[in-house]
């Protein structure tokens, strides 16, 4: 991410956080409208051009959007007068922003990162689904339709409007990547992180207890668990948190015992 794009994202979460008015459905017109930016060149070139004027890109945009709710055409025109360091970044910032917009419908506690993660194991557990899906052949209609039906009385309203975007503008991103950026964004509105935690099986309450509070002390917030059962581990515990692992599954030991016996 350039250092453009980050002061831009920063300005971006200032506005959202600012705006009274935000809703479930202000966050669907911004995830609607980052679509349609996203499928054309020549328009995410005008938006992110720094050489056009604030008010050139707010004429455009009123030109284009005029139809949206006053809270989501001021925030997306807020971001377009930002300067990012390019047009894929611009549409990544576009995509946190509606996401989080999304998220401040619900509550913490409802649950959001978690919907999102089933939703992505569903799809990861069966091959056709995720062709389905990911495929660059099929519709984005369609697949939103897919990902409705899928999800259908299972989840809430909110998750449907982040997978069913994900899945409508993946911009290079296969599932499994998609839901975790999702996640990640969901959680971090709360003021969470996200940890993958994969086990050989699955975690006592206590030991989610445990875990959550290593997690809390080392990185000064809570975080969702992302459980993944890895009968390989044989045993023990590997924690992901971003690029960082804490790994104290028993194949772990195992491998390195086997490294110290080979030396």
């Amino acid at each position: 991410m350039g250092s453009a794009t980050r002061s831009a994202l920063e300005a971006a979460r200032s506005a959202l956080a600012a705006t009274k008015s935000v809703d479930l459905t202000t966050g669907e017109q911004l995830l609607a409208a980052s679509r349609t930016i996203g499928t054309s060149t020549q328009l995410q070139s005008a938006l992110t051009d720094p050489s056009a004027s604030p008010k050139d890109k707010e004429a455009l945009l009123s030109a284009l959007f005029g139809s949206l709710p006053p809270a989501a055409l001021a925030l997306l025109t807020a971001m377009a007068q930002q300067r990012w360091s390019n047009a894929e970044e611009f549409l990544a910032g576009l995509e946190e922003i509606g996401i989080r917009a999304v998220a401040s419908s619900t509550s913490a506690e409802a649950g959001l990162e978690a919907e999102l993660f089933t939703f992505g194991a569903a799809v990861a557990s069966d091959a056709e689904l995720e062709l389905a899906l990911g495929s660059k052949r099929g519709s984005a209609e369609g697949k939103r339709s897919l990902v409705e039906s899928l999800l259908a009385d299972n989840a809430s309203t909110q998750a449907v409007a982040i997978a069913g975007h994900l899945v409508q503008q993946p911009r290079g991103r296969r599932i499994g990547e998609l839901v975790r950026t999702g996640a990640a964004i969901v959680a971090d509105s709360f003021g969470k992180g996200i940890a993958t935690v994969s086990v050989a099986r699955p975690l006592s309450d206590e030991q989610r207890a445990s875990i959550g509070a290593m997690l809390r002390e080392r990185y000064g917030r809570d975080h969702t668990l992302n459980q993944v059962i890895d009968p390989a581990l044989v045993g023990g515990v590997r924690v992901q948190v971003g690029d960082d692992v804490i790994d104290g599954s028993v194949a772990a030991r195992l491998a390195e015992l086997t490294l110290r016996l080979a030396g």
